[in-house]
């Protein structure tokens, strides 16, 4: 448990120097009130929740003391009466973060999605909406389902957003006082709109007052999905604010029929297999560099009689160089599945597999040639936006996650919102053990199988984490090779994926997933697994930034319970190829088994010259989004 002068400590940090805090806890003055209404029957409670509404409406203030602290103290009543639970003081600290607009750095297990609960009450108060934003739909679903009875009896309308909803769902979701969803969905029914807007034909001068005189109004009105941008609470905001940022929002059209040009890729395809690395293209993999020399644009000239000019949207070149692209620097099981004679996306940083998401520029149609699967008709970029853009439109903007740490800067600049580190609400007794250098990934995998295999005779589970479906699809042919029984998740979050998660701390539970699978469920210990040091997590290679590293470690040891971690790297590891090719090289010379040498500082290194690329890359994309953005602006008004 965490002492006053630790959480009053955090609470000066977020608080305005002219609050009472210094004097009294905040948290102290929601204990009493909570106490104070505690014996009150339902109905007064929604009725005093009423009254704080109209008290909102008539003042236009929601984050003052008093407000705050009554807000809370309800939510903190009615989490008691409808789930059953007492929120911790940290989880009380957390929400006062949010109300703040600021990040909230909290552990895994420290009940983030109750916290959330606080700051959307509170601003729900001023009538405007609140967005709560998820990293997936089954996590937006789980908290809706969850959370609207609390929120029922406080008086508040809660409605939930997803995929293939239709637009009168839609609607009615977004004019509810606080709407869940799936982040990235937010920003596509804003581009919708925004689409939507543009199409309305622009009528001709004097026209609008002759269809007045008809009696025919102005026009058909268009009906936007959403109402306002007021407030957003993001889930795993160092994910979505960061991590997917470096990829904007594209909306688009087509690409799920099938290609009366198919034949094209298909030949492109072929003309790439017959060209000669370093005479015809220059290739580097660790830069991922790929391009045609002089000799190899000739030579696949030679190859257009085999297709019509009318059958081209763009050079023919251009075809044979995603043709080739697709040969060497996307790969199946890593960047992308098969299944059901399609190839399906998988996101680099959470190697989840994505449905909804295609490559453009007739990549994704170079790649179904490769596979020979079914070729379908390129999409057609019809509204882009950034995340930084979109989540910009905010008024009020504020998240969770339990790695915020190593973002502050850009966090800051970017979006104006600072980090809190919220205490656990138990201190954390996690153990990190050495880093286990290899110098090849055959020899790493072999290591971690005994490893696995070792401590699944002491019957302690273990979670390995992946950076690549690929690599959990060998690690797991390994296990059944040694008779280890294991569960493998890879690609799907859903209510099974997560209750397989769920389990990963029972006694001799052994389960491969990519980093990020089941992400937000809480892992906890079965009967007699404390006593064996609780559940144990590897990471099977570092990633580019050491935010995901930590994430999946934080899977392990959550509220006091004991726990360990261990990272196991080799030099053919992305990483390291990419951002420490000379080490790499070196380590490989010297030893094709493991290296008995601490590299952790080298890796630390390789990962803090990866976050620097990443940021300078959502801040070019940034760049050209407001460049973008002039252009447009400009030939509209040249329009007028």
């Amino acid at each position: 448990m965490n002492s006053p002068s630790i959480l009053k400590s955090a609470l000066r940090s977020i608080w305005p120097q002219d609050s009472d805090v210094t004097d009294r806890s905040l948290i102290e003055r929601v204990r009493e009130a909570s106490s104070a209404i505690r014996q009150i029957p339902d109905s007064a409670l929604t009725q005093r929740a009423a009254s704080l509404c109209g008290r909102v409406a008539l003042e236009g203030v929601t984050t003052d003391d008093d407000t705050v602290v009554e807000s809370f103290a309800l939510v903190v009543e009615a989490a008691r009466r409808v789930l059953q639970i007492e929120l911790y003081d940290v989880q009380l600290l957390g929400g006062l973060a949010l109300t703040r607009g600021a990040i909230a750095e909290m552990q895994t297990g420290e009940g983030k999605t109750f916290t959330a609960m606080l700051p959307a009450f509170t601003h729900a108060l001023a009538g405007n909406g609140v967005h709560v934003m998820t990293v997936n739909p089954y996590l937006a679903r789980r908290d809706f389902e969850s959370l609207d009875p609390v929120y029922r009896l406080l008086g508040m309308s809660v409605g939930m957003i997803e995929p293939g909803f239709d637009p009168d769902a839609k609607r009615a979701a977004y004019d509810c006082d606080i709407t869940y969803g799936p982040g990235y969905e937010f920003g596509f029914d804003y581009l919708r709109d925004q689409v939507a807007l543009l199409s309305q034909r622009k009528l001709r001068l004097g026209e609008a007052y002759l269809r007045q005189l008809r009696g025919s109004g102005s026009g058909p009105a268009v009906h936007r999905l959403q109402r306002a941008h007021a407030v957003a609470i993001i889930d795993e905001a160092d994910s979505v604010m960061l991590d997917e940022a470096t990829t904007p929002l594209i909306l688009s059209a087509g690409g799920d029929k099938p290609a009366t040009n198919g034949h094209v890729y298909l030949a492109a395809m072929h003309s790439a297999e017959r060209l000669e690395c370093d005479n015809h293209y220059v290739f580097q993999e660790a830069a991922r560099l790929l391009q045609l020399t002089d000799d190899g644009v000739k030579r696949v000239t030679h190859d257009l009689g085999e297709v019509p000019d009318a059958q081209l949207e763009r050079p023919w070149p251009l075809y044979v160089e995603q043709a080739l692209r697709a040969r060497l620097l996307f790969h199946r099981d890593v960047h992308y599945i098969v299944r059901d004679n399609k190839v399906l996306l998988v996101d680099q940083y959470t190697g989840r597999v994505t449905p909804d998401r295609s490559w453009r520029d007739g990549l994704q149609q170079a790649v179904q040639a490769k596979e020979a699967v079914a070729i379908t008709t390129e999409t057609l970029s019809v509204a882009r936006i950034t995340r930084q853009r979109y989540l910009g439109l905010y008024r009020h903007l504020c998240g969770m996650t339990g790695t915020a740490q190593g973002g502050e800067r850009e966090l800051r600049s970017v979006y104006g919102c600072k980090i809190v580190v919220i205490p656990p609400h138990r201190p954390c007794v996690r153990e990190s053990l050495p880093t286990r250098m290899f110098g090849d990934r055959s020899s790493k995998e072999r290591a971690i199988v005994e490893e696995v295999k070792r401590l699944h005779q002491t019957r302690r589970p273990v979670l390995v984490g992946t950076a690549a479906i690929e690599t959990s699809h060998r690690l797991a042919d390994a296990l059944q090779n040694a008779g280890v029984a294991y569960q493998l998740l890879n690609g799907v979050q859903d209510a099974e994926e997560a209750t397989v998660v769920s389990g990963a701390g029972q006694t001799g539970a052994i389960t491969i997933a990519t980093n990020m699978a089941g992400r937000g469920t809480d892992i906890k210990l079965g009967s007699g697994v404390a006593e064996r040091g609780g559940l144990h997590v590897i990471a099977t290679e570092p990633q580019d930034s050491s935010r995901i590293d930590r994430q999946l470690f934080g899977r392990a040891a959550r509220q006091g319970d004991p726990g360990s971690c261990q990272l196991f790297a080799s030099a053919e590891d992305r990483l390291l190829k990419r951002h420490a090719a000379p080490l790499a090289r070196r380590l490989v010379r010297r030893s094709g088994g493991e290296i008995h040498k601490d590299c952790s500082g080298d890796i630390a290194d390789a990962q803090r010259r990866a976050e620097r690329s990443a940021v300078e890359h959502r801040r070019n994309m940034y760049r050209h989004d407001d460049w973008l953005e002039t252009v447009l602006n400009d030939l509209v008004a040249a329009t007028r």
